[in-house]
């Protein structure tokens, strides 16, 4: 058999659905070629092959390269200042009504030149990196404006093409409505659907078409546009669900067959059963939780009874969820959410690969997948939500090759 590396002496957690907690093989060797898996097994079934080199992991554990499949990585400044407004008590819908939230963002993100967003959205990216992220979703929604949204997105391909990670593109234009627009949201709605995502479409911009569905942000009806038009141009669509109030999203989500829908804290017990229903991902963002010091939790044994797919991702973000590691955002699902630690893994990996439509590419450790890794310095995998703020990471292999 030909192969490029041949990884060896290693544990390894496949994330594959075997029957075996974490899909384990313990002993392991992975053979790569052209940057994919072409064999994966216990070491003393490895096959004759040619290989050009070998890596030797000292018994370390390898798992999937950690997917985190809802950020917003690329804005301006930051709202360091609106934190300390809640730890004063105030809430957050009344610092977004106030001007600020999102609109505080839009406001420095289009100050922001493209250089300027790529080199602040790689100092987050090394923290995704230094937890053993390997793909990253990165949103707009900061630009509310043509120019600035298509510059978001830009800069998101960039970081795609020169910063040792694969890339993820969702339009997020209905985020929020920007000020020169107040007065006459449903033409920020036109311009949002009819006006910017078609041009960042066809600019090749746009991998999913995302929103923000609260009564603080926009309505099911203006979504289910959006949608359409998402729809109308081959796009998959996701959804920031029911994070602060039952306004049905993920219903919505599910009517329009999205990929995930997220946060869903209020999401009902019929909305679950008709994401169930769609094959809809949930995705689970305990960083927001955290920081906004919620107390309605996601119905985490309703997703279970339905048998939704969980993800776990960071959200990261200058408002409110300022969390750069993979790593902590499993440890909070855990403790938080009461996933468990294969159930966080999982998240990570196999369905954040899902709620990406990337599942034949990423998220598990077989033969004719992309050879993306992480080893780790544990020696059982639950370790990877138990430690908080241990550097574990050992190494990265994106397509292959050490990143």
């Amino acid at each position: 058999m030909k192969a490029d590396r041949l990884i060896t002496d290693c544990h390894v957690a496949t994330m594959t659905d075997s029957g075996a907690a974490y899909g384990a093989i313990e002993d392991a060797a992975i053979l790569i070629h052209d940057g994919r898996i072409v064999w994966i097994g216990p070491r003393a079934d490895l096959p004759a092959h040619e290989a050009v080199r070998t890596d030797r992991l000292d018994g370390r554990w390898v798992t999937p390269g950690l997917i985190d499949c809802h950020t917003h990585l690329v804005f301006g400044g930051d709202r360091s200042g609106e934190f300390e407004q809640r730890l004063n008590g105030a809430t957050y819908e009344e610092i977004a009504r106030a001007g600020g939230g999102i609109v505080s963002s839009m406001t420095a993100t289009r100050a922001a030149s493209e250089d300027a967003l790529y080199v602040s959205a790689l100092t987050r990216l090394q923290g995704l990196k230094a937890t053993g992220v390997t793909t990253v979703e990165i949103k707009s929604g900061y630009g509310l404006d043509r120019d600035a949204e298509l510059k978001m997105l830009r800069v998101a391909r960039r970081i795609g093409r020169e910063a040792g990670v694969r890339v993820r593109t969702s339009y997020l234009g209905l985020h929020a409505v920007p000020p020169e627009h107040r007065a006459d949201r449903s033409a920020y709605v036109d311009l949002a659907i009819d006006d910017i995502l078609p041009a960042a479409h066809a600019e090749g911009l746009v991998d999913a078409v995302d929103a923000y569905c609260e009564p603080i942000a926009f309505s099911d009806a203006e979504v289910s546009r959006l949608f359409e038009k998402a729809r109308a141009l081959g796009l998959p669509v996701k959804l920031h669900a029911d994070q602060l109030s039952d306004g049905g999203g993920a219903a919505l989500a599910a009517r329009y067959g999205a990929l995930s829908a997220d946060h869903i804290e209020h999401s009902s017990e019929a909305g679950v059963r008709a994401m169930a229903e769609a094959g809809v991902v949930a995705v689970l963002l305990p960083g927001a939780y955290l920081m906004l010091r919620e107390t309605t939790p996601p119905p985490i044994e309703a997703l279970r009874r339905h048998g939704v797919a969980m993800a776990v991702a960071t959200d990261c973000n200058p408002g409110t969820s300022p969390v750069a590691s993979m790593t902590a955002a499993l440890t909070l699902a855990c403790v938080q959410f009461r996933l468990t630690p294969e159930e966080a893994l999982a998240g990570a990996t196999r369905h954040a690969a899902r709620a990406l439509g990337l599942a034949d590419e990423i998220g598990t450790l077989e033969p004719g997948k992309a050879a993306d890794l992480a080893v780790w310095d544990i020696t059982r995998p639950a370790e990877l939500c138990y430690w908080l703020g241990k550097p574990i990471l050992h190494a990265r292999y994106v397509g292959g090759d050490p990143s």
